[in-house]
């Protein structure tokens, strides 16, 4: 059997770790701590009848569409959905970029768009953040056939202003510019509303995060509904089942429920960031469901492991190079801890005070 030579050669995305262990404390993953809104259960129960398992699901997800449509007050017909916002991320991969094309986003950053480039046997521009995390418009590449800028970014949890978005999609114009908007619900602001005023620009989102829907993969994206028709051409025809859209549709008419919780973890994280400072880590302002630390006084792999021998996973992640400023062939390399409830992460400080 012949595997095409760019699959063969490349190394794949490596997903966080997903342990059968019911007293892990999952720090690791960026999933919500908190249980989704009570209306997706109720949802999910009533898509269980014969009829709607026999049947296909809507393709095109129009129920979920009318419904965030009216909550973002975006337009229906500008939305894609998807098996997870990385379904999105692909199919746009695969609509935009040809064979030997090219691919830009910023470094550190999101592992899988490098990924998603060497599946498409494209080239990949790994564009170095600035000291203070924002991307460099002087070294991005006018001629990336497909630009992704995850705001706020991973692993740091940093955001990018509206304005400079604006501006980076304007450079690469008229081909595509994604905004990976997977934690964007954490934040203060967004860049939904550039969407009339930037044409190039595609908003992705998941329900993964701040909806708590991890588990039925759904996510979607935001643009004009004359690229969303062109776009639907390459989905795969009911790439979302009954159960997700569902779900999905229920949890994000429930705002109020939506807001509660994103309100508590944004305050946990506050928390997160002063104990974990006090213990000695270098913690950069987050603006998602994460929080990345570093330190300069020991290694942070030994940390990770010895989180995971008392049963607490966090992410330890390593990158070839770091923002503007880190030294030059050395590997960049932290912790990226999800906020998780107040008691786990009192159980995370309470372990890390014995580990350090």
């Amino acid at each position: 059997m012949t595997v095409r030579p760019n699959v063969r050669a490349m190394s794949g995305y490596v997903p966080g770790e997903q342990l059968n262990d019911p007293e892990i404390v999952k720090l690791n993953t960026n999933e919500n701590p908190y249980p989704p809104s009570p209306r997706v259960f109720e949802a999910v129960r009533a898509a269980l009848t014969p009829n709607s398992l026999r049947k296909y699901p809507q393709p095109l997800g129009d129920t979920f569409r009318k419904a965030a449509g009216r909550v973002l007050n975006v337009d229906p017909d500008g939305i894609l959905i998807g098996n997870g916002s990385d379904d999105i991320l692909t199919i746009l991969t695969r609509a935009f970029v040809p064979e030997g094309g090219l691919i830009a986003s910023p470094t550190p950053s999101y592992i899988l768009y490098k990924s998603l480039a060497e599946i498409q046997g494209a080239r990949f521009a790994a564009v170095p953040l600035t000291a203070d995390w924002q991307p460099d418009a002087d070294r991005w590449p006018r001629d990336a056939h497909l630009s992704f800028v995850p705001n706020p970014n991973s692993p740091s949890g940093t955001v990018i202003a509206a304005e400079r978005l604006a501006a980076l999609a304007g450079l690469v114009s008229p081909a595509p510019f994604v905004c990976d908007e997977a934690y964007a619900d954490f934040a203060d602001d967004n860049s939904l509303a550039l969407l009339p005023s930037t044409p190039n620009l595609i908003v992705t989102r998941t329900m993964s995060k701040s909806y708590a829907l991890a588990g039925i993969r759904f996510g979607f994206a935001v643009s004009r509904p004359e690229l969303v028709r062109e776009l639907v051409k390459v989905k795969d025809s009911y790439n979302c089942d009954v159960l997700s859209l569902a779900a999905a549709t229920a949890a994000i008419e429930d705002q109020d429920y939506f807001r509660h919780v994103c309100a508590k973890i944004r305050a946990t994280r506050d928390r997160m960031t002063t104990d974990l400072t006090a213990l000695g880590f270098e913690v950069t302002p987050s603006h998602a469901n994460f929080v990345w630390c570093r330190r300069a006084d020991r290694p942070l792999k030994p940390i990770y492991e010895a989180l995971k021998s008392r049963k607490i996973l966090v992410r330890y992640m390593s990158y070839a190079a770091g923002p503007v400023g880190h030294p030059e062939g050395s590997a960049y390399d932290g912790l990226r801890i999800s906020v998780g409830t107040d008691t786990e992460i009192d159980q995370l400080c309470a372990a890390l005070r014995v580990i350090l």
